[in-house]
C-alpha cells in the first residue's frame, strides 16, 4: 500500500436504497482509482428495528440508545452481518470494487467488553443496563492488513467480541473513531443520507464547510446539530490528536463526492477541524 487508508463509516439510514448503495461503490471505486486503501465500517439501526418488528421483538431505547436483550442481538448478527453486510459488498461488486465483507468478530478484529449499568443524559438517575451492547476495548488489525495488501476493501459490520468469545452489539461512530488511528488511516468519512452539517435541512445552500470544535460546540448547544448528527461530531472531534488528519461528514453524491474531500474541495460535505 502505498498510500495510507481510507476509512469510511456507512450508517444503516444510507444503505436502505439500492440506488445510494450504487453511489456509495462509486465513491468508493473513486478512491480506489486514485491509489486509495478503503476500510468500511457500517451499522445498520433502522434494519435491526424492521427486522424486530418482523420478529415481534419490541425496540427498547433509553434517550435514543438501544438496549440489547439476548433476541435482540440474535436479530443485531442476523440484519449486520448477513442482510446490510451481503448487500454492501454485492453493491461493490457490482460496481467493480473488490469487496470482503466481514464483522467485527473475525479475527478478533473488534475486540469489546461489556459495557457496565451507567446512568446516561436523558435517561433518568438510575443506571441503565445495555444488555449485550460491548465497548470496543481494542482493534486488531492483521487480518485488516493483509486483505488491503491483497487489494481487496474490508467491509465490516460493526459487531465486537469479548476475550472469552462473547458477541456484542456496539456503537458504529463509537468504534470508527478507534478503527481509523489503529489502521494508520489519512482519513475518516462519515458517510450520511444528509451529505454534512447544515445551519437548515431544508435549506441546501446553508451546508458548512467546515466546523472547527469550538462552533460545533456551540451549534450542538443551539440545536443546530441534531439527533444523530450529535454523536458524529462530538466523536469525530476525539481523533484530533491521534495522526488522522482529515475528518469530514459526507454523501455519496455526486461519485466522487468522497475524492473531493480528500483534495480539500469545499464543494461537498462538512470538514471537522481542530
Amino acid at each position: 500500500m502505498s498510500l495510507r487508508p481510507v476509512v469510511v463509516k456507512v450508517g444503516g439510514d444510507l444503505l436502505l436504497e439500492a440506488e445510494d448503495r450504487r453511489a456509495l461503490a462509486a465513491n468508493v471505486r473513486a478512491l480506489r482509482e486514485a491509489g486509495h486503501p478503503v476500510v468500511i465500517l457500517h451499522g445498520g439501526g433502522p434494519q435491526v428495528s424492521r427486522l424486530q418488528e418482523r420478529l415481534g421483538l419490541p425496540e427498547n431505547k433509553v434517550a435514543g440508545r438501544r438496549i440489547t436483550s439476548p433476541e435482540d442481538l440474535v436479530a443485531v448478527q442476523q440484519a449486520l452481518c448477513g442482510e446490510v453486510n451481503v448487500a454492501v459488498v454485492t453493491a461493490l461488486l457490482a460496481g467493480g470494487v473488490e469487496a470482503f465483507g466481514l464483522h467485527g468478530a473475525s479475527g478478533r478484529t473488534i475486540e469489546a467488553r461489556r459495557r457496565p449499568p451507567r446512568i446516561i443524559s436523558g435517561g433518568g438517575e438510575a443506571p441503565i443496563d445495555f444488555g449485550e451492547v460491548g465497548d470496543v476495548a481494542a482493534i486488531h488489525t492483521r487480518g485488516l492488513n493483509a486483505l488491503l495488501e491483497a487489494g481487496f476493501v474490508p467491509v465490516i459490520a460493526t459487531l465486537g467480541v469479548s476475550a472469552a468469545g462473547e458477541a456484542f452489539n456496539i456503537n458504529a461512530d463509537t468504534t470508527s473513531v478507534k478503527l481509523a488511528p489503529a489502521l494508520g488511516a489519512r482519513a475518516l468519512l462519515m458517510a450520511t443520507r444528509v451529505g454534512g452539517v447544515f445551519r437548515d435541512l431544508g435549506d441546501p445552500s446553508s451546508r458548512l464547510a467546515a466546523l472547527d470544535e469550538a462552533e460545533a460546540r456551540r451549534l450542538i448547544a443551539e440545536g443546530v446539530i441534531s439527533g444523530g448528527m450529535i454523536p458524529k461530531v462530538e466523536e469525530a472531534m476525539t481523533v484530533f490528536e491521534t495522526g488522522v488528519e482529515i475528518i469530514a461528514v459526507v454523501g455519496v453524491d455526486p461519485d466522487d463526492a468522497f475524492l473531493r474531500v480528500l483534495e480539500d474541495e469545499p464543494t461537498v460535505g462538512t470538514a471537522i477541524r481542530p
